[in-house]
């Protein structure tokens, strides 16, 4: 059997209220890159679908740019390591690691000859660095501030020089190489978010936390005008890209706005406003070729028109851990992947990930436990907020919320739409048509729950060692059969054909047992997670068991063969994977921690 992945519906990009995020640009056109955690995403700026992911750093990374050439790409993380990686391969195969300083780097950037890096952050001794890409040797010396450097370039063209933009409201000028001192400009009254050359490298422009924007010249660092009056922006510049042909600027601000300048005339010629929101805070910018890019705060990435106020498009999605997911089916509707994260957000997909929506209305205000579907189209989730929340029929918004007597573990929705959630020492039962919710306690914890495909049995996994099954009457619940476990029970589920149910342990053991009698059948012969289980399902047709864990390992399992296990190692690199779900009998859906589902194709 293998199991081969096939698509990825990328993370957004991760972004903190106050900092601006860095985008890079394929010199080629074709793709724009971001980060997320200790991961860069190349995704293709026309087909943001298609999408690749570089998760080689061991910590949070920063920023990342494609070398002019476009062959390679530098990226660096908090821990103050650069790796130079190539681009225009599958693999990505490392070229050369450096550390120019041990702290965080912010922003670097490539000289035209694909030759030198400078690195600018809050490092212990320094605050930058310019070096060479294949030695790592210094080239010159980044000095002259006092704090942190948020923002660095080089002058595209012959002779380099090289500018930075730092926390102590200044952007200080450089000649080289080798690169040394020769100005400093304190035009800004607070922090200078970025600095960026034009193309052609007649000029720079600076853009800094009080609203303003100023142009320089590109040879002598000699200040030459500013935009807008009294300032570009009402709230501080996070974001500054110029075009292609250097006679416009598009800035974007924590005023909710993004603007096109003109630089001959000084004005705006066009704004976008996006909303009223704190997370309509516009944080980085992105100008390649015909497409124009703005990140708001929550991440979601806007494609712009020169033409037109409103986006041509919106790249929704998650930017915090995934930690739920279900499919969804729906003769009206269709088949669409719902998944919620961290933030308390969940989205809902289609099936190839090329559409995607948040479900607005009353979100949950914290983590989004679990989610749980049935084929009539209902669609419920909990959060740890202690509520459960339905979305309506149309899948859009949320339809109603119940506030629940405790904190839930996990979801189950029946065909005839109740939905059962384990919740602290108790079962809670909602019926959707009548709106009661009632309460079944229980003498242990309730730790994982699960419905049988014909609804008049449901399983409970306990704190106490023990899978419990119940006979379904309605909501009344009658006790069937204690199973006796290892240790605490952290995973079950039954088989959508009827034949199967199984359950995982805290001791990472996964027992598969035959219906109707939950006689067991693999005890003792599944155990190859070296983490917690965190997602137990079975196929449609029941022949395959898929788990996954912390241990960033994914599992296929096959009823009929019980010695035959298919072993994806590194399913997430480097990420707990936290949620699974089967889109048919041969297509997987895992999410994890680095904020993205792969989707796997299994082959018997």
């Amino acid at each position: 059997m293998s199991c081969t992945l096939t698509s990825i519906f990328a993370s957004l990009p991760r972004t903190t209220r106050g900092q601006p995020i860095v985008l890079g640009a394929d010199p080629k056109g074709k793709t724009f890159l971001y980060t997320n955690g200790n991961s860069v995403f190349i995704r293709n700026i026309e087909d943001p679908s298609q999408c690749e992911v570089y998760t080689e750093h061991a910590t949070t990374v920063q920023c990342a740019k494609y070398s002019p050439s476009g062959s390679y790409i530098a990226s660096a993380d908090s821990h103050g390591k650069v790796r130079i990686w190539g681009a225009d391969n599958k693999e990505h195969l490392l070229k050369n690691e450096f550390q120019p300083f041990s702290g965080c780097i912010k922003d670097l950037a490539w000289t035209s000859d694909n030759q030198r890096i400078i690195v600018g952050g809050e490092g212990k001794e320094k605050f930058g660095h310019v070096f060479s890409a294949d030695a790592g040797n210094s080239v010159g010396e980044i000095s002259g501030m006092t704090k942190a450097i948020n923002s660095v370039d080089f002058k595209p063209t012959r002779p380099f020089r090289a500018i930075t933009g730092s926390e102590d409201n200044a952007v200080s000028y450089f000649e080289g190489p080798p690169f040394k001192w020769k100005t400093t400009m304190s035009n800004h009254e607070k922090f200078v978010h970025v600095v960026r050359y034009s193309p052609d490298g007649e000029k720079f422009a600076s853009g800094a936390a009080d609203g303003r924007v100023i142009l320089y010249d590109g040879k002598t660092g000699e200040r030459l005008s500013e935009l807008g009056s009294p300032a570009a922006h009402t709230g501080s510049i996070y974001g500054l890209c110029w075009d292609p042909t250097s006679r416009f600027i598009l800035t974007t601000s924590g005023d909710k706005t993004a603007k096109i300048w003109d630089i001959t005339t000084g004005s705006a010629v066009q704004t976008y406003p996006f909303g009223t929101d704190l997370k309509d805070q516009q944080v980085g910018c992105l100008w390649s070729g015909n497409h124009i890019i703005s990140v708001s705060l929550s991440g979601q990435i806007a494609y712009l028109n020169q033409n037109d106020q409103r986006p041509t498009r919106i790249i929704r999605g998650h930017n915090k851990s995934i930690t739920a997911l279900t499919i969804a089916r729906n003769g009206n509707q269709g088949t669409k992947i719902f998944s919620g994260s961290h933030d308390g957000l969940v989205v809902r997909w289609s099936v190839d990930g090329r559409e995607m929506n948040n479900v607005i209305g009353d979100n949950h205000t914290n983590q989004v436990q679990s989610l749980a579907s049935n084929s009539r189209g209902l669609v419920a989730s909990i959060g740890l907020d202690d509520t459960l929340r339905l979305i309506n029929s149309s899948w859009e918004s949320y339809d109603r919320m119940e506030k629940l007597p405790g904190q839930p573990r996990d979801i189950a929705i029946s065909e005839s739409n109740v939905v059962f959630i384990a919740c602290g020492s108790a079962i809670c039962m909602y019926r959707e048509q009548q709106g009661i919710l009632v309460t079944h306690p229980l003498p242990y914890e309730a730790t994982s729950i699960a419905i049988s495909p014909q609804g008049t049995q449901l399983a409970v996994g306990g704190k106490d060692n023990k899978t419990h099954i119940f006979n379904v009457d309605g909501t009344a619940l009658t006790v069937l059969r204690e199973i006796e476990q290892r240790d605490s029970v952290t995973r079950v589920a039954y088989s959508p054909d009827g034949r199967f149910f199984a359950s995982a342990d805290n001791m990472k053991n996964i027992t598969l047992y035959q219906l109707p009698n939950y006689e067991p059948i693999s005890r003792d012969m599944w155990r190859y997670h070296a983490a917690t289980i965190t997602g137990l399902a079975f196929s449609p047709d029941g022949k395959k068991l898929a788990s996954v864990a912390i241990d960033t390992h994914l599992m296929i399992h096959q009823t009929e063969n019980i010695s035959k296990v298919t072993q994806v190692k590194g399913a997430h690199p480097l990420n707990p994977v936290t949620c699974l779900a089967w889109l048919d009998n041969d297509i997987l859906l895992t999410g994890g921690n680095d904020c993205c589902l792969r989707k796997w194709t299994v082959k018997c």
